[in-house]
């Protein structure tokens, strides 16, 4: 599985009512660090398969999500499980770290 292209309008579908965990990164296309943990989440996401789902939510097309869930800065990864946050992480992490992060939290 690939990462998933996530809107205001598709969030509450693909993220809170998934039968999977979610891991959501909110990112812009400005951002580097954002840019810089892409492919490691495209990895991870291609590693898990249908284990866990992978989300992008671009902040700047797309701000009502990351507001509702207080987002200050990018990146900010939160990981749903049954619909609620179970763990959240903000700034640009090694893949190694991104995926002791999950394994943790799922």
């Amino acid at each position: 599985m690939s990462t998933v292209a996530v809107t205001d309008a598709t969030f509450e579908a693909e993220v809170k009512n998934s039968d999977i965990p979610v891991v959501v990164d909110f990112w812009a296309e400005w951002c580097g660090p954002c840019k810089q943990i892409g492919p490691a989440l495209e990895e991870l996401a291609a590693e898990y398969g249908d284990k866990i789902k992978i989300a992008k939510v671009d902040v700047d097309n797309n701000p009502n999500a990351a507001a509702a869930l207080g987002v200050r800065g990018i990146p900010a990864l939160f990981i749903f499980k049954d619909g609620q946050v179970v763990s959240n992480m903000a700034g640009a992490k090694p893949k190694a770290a991104l995926q002791n992060w999950i394994d943790e939290s799922i």
